[in-house]
């Protein structure tokens, strides 16, 4: 993979080629990308998206919202820092093409932004309860209606997937969806593959699918432009990563091992002073005693002992990215950034804290039961209202349940296109919102 493709500035629909050296500075065209992420009504319903505790009372509890904005902060960091020394190693890159560091910057931070822009409601859960719904649930009676790698986009239903659908689709007049550079939406492509064939390697690229079968022909367009490296066989949808989607995974990954940890402190379902203790040992190479004695509090201690953490981590994915960067361009390179960390053991600990005392708490479980129940009663409304329109055997139950639909039904769609339709406004909702659907559904105003 070549650098001056994969920072490629063209959008959906453009006939000619946008250079980056014919840029406006004030108003560069990786910027703009995410101006139209933060814009867009998709990204402003994570405000009511789970993180950590589903439907949490909580205020300074993390939605998907908090997570975004601080994972593309992270990810702005670690491409500036990464940018610099690209530049220095291919400075043509400069010099012919016109690019500065902070492009890699603003690349990594608008993917970043995005990156979790197609989970549905109740957080990972909700991606499990759709796929349940297809695979053992009711849904399963349109298994013999599709092909393979349609059903196997709803039985594994992916979040990431999804989020490539809303950034691309044409929707309501309005073409190619957010329009966002190649360059972001390679960036945010973290599994550029489909959904079959399934074959699960130690390779990262393998750990889930990121397109549906509604996307593919622009997800192979997209891939084309940016010079991703093909793999598997030569029918196989699947490539390489684009190399800074590894910067935005590593954002997320410094961000939830270190943010959702304070969260489960904050919550009471971690220990303060062990939580202290597991956090210094990640940085005890960098911390002012002095200064870390000085402070009383313990909210003070921590809020200083997670700076120096995201800083650390930030500082050793780049220097693994850097010191990998060949292997990662030649696609060779399989791993995330973290899982070559010598701070590797650190963070294994802390998740393991984290999955022992705040994913598998009482909360997070009980909601997550009930988000399973929320989500499959939507769906199949839902799909039985298409399914009865398709057949010509529409009851006046189904008509009110599909003018709540901000598409407009068409006649003679597929059972796979009518069947995305549902899980996509399904997955658009915000967990609150889920749940007055539900309710009205089950009659309780």
């Amino acid at each position: 993979m070549q650098w001056e493709d994969l920072l490629s500035l063209r959008r959906q629909g453009d006939t000619n080629k946008r250079l980056r050296i014919e840029q406006d500075e004030t108003r560069l065209g990786f910027e703009v990308d995410y101006d139209r992420v933060i814009f867009s009504s998709a990204f402003r319903s994570l405000q009511d998206k789970t993180q950590v505790i589903p439907l949490s009372k909580t205020s300074f509890v993390h939605t998907r919202l908090t997570h975004s904005l601080e994972v593309s902060v992270v990810g702005r960091s670690l491409g500036r820092t990464i940018g610099r020394s690209i530049l220095e190693k291919h400075p043509h890159l400069q010099t012919i093409h016109g690019h500065h560091f902070n492009d890699f910057g603003a690349i990594v931070a608008a993917a970043a932004l995005a990156h979790d822009i197609g989970n549905p409601p109740f957080g990972h859960s909700g991606e499990k309860a759709i796929g349940d719904y297809f695979a053992n649930g009711n849904g399963k009676r349109f298994k013999e209606q599709l092909s393979k790698k349609e059903y196997q986009d709803l039985v594994d239903y992916e979040g990431n997937a999804n989020g490539f659908r809303i950034l691309t689709e044409s929707k309501n007049g309005v073409d190619g969806g957010l329009r966002l550079s190649f360059a972001t939406l390679g960036a945010f492509m973290k599994y550029p593959k489909e959904s079959l064939p399934k074959k699960p390697t130690k390779d990262i690229c393998d750990k889930k699918f990121g397109v549906f079968q509604t996307d593919s022909r622009f997800f192979s367009e997209v891939a084309l432009e940016l010079g991703l490296l093909k793999r598997g066989n030569a029918d196989a949808l699947s490539y390489n990563r684009h190399p800074l989607a590894f910067l935005v995974e590593a954002a997320d990954d410094i961000c939830y091992t270190i943010i959702d940890f304070e969260d489960g402190i904050n919550l009471g379902l971690i220990e303060e002073e062990f939580a202290l203790e597991y956090l210094i040992k990640l940085v005890k190479g960098s911390i002012n005693t002095e200064k870390y004695g000085a402070l009383t509090m313990a909210s003070d201690r921590l809020a200083y002992l997670r700076s120096l953490a995201i800083n650390v981590l930030i500082a050793e994915a780049a220097s693994i990215f850097i010191e990998n960067e060949e292997a990662i361009l030649k696609g060779t390179f399989s791993e995330a950034l973290l899982d070559k960390s010598s701070f590797k053991a650190q963070i294994d600990d802390i998740i393991k804290i984290s999955v022992e005392k705040v994913y598998r708490s009482t909360e997070v479980i009980d909601k997550e039961i009930a988000g399973y129940h929320i989500l499959a009663t939507l769906l199949d409304a839902y799909t039985t209202a298409f399914e009865n329109f398709s057949n010509g055997n529409q009851r006046h139950y189904d008509k009110l349940i599909l003018t709540s639909f901000g598409s407009v039904v068409s006649e003679n769609v597929s059972v796979y296109k009518f069947l995305m339709e549902c899980c996509s406004y399904v997955s658009m909702m915000t967990d609150g919102n889920a749940l007055l659907h539900f309710q009205k559904i089950k009659g309780n105003l």
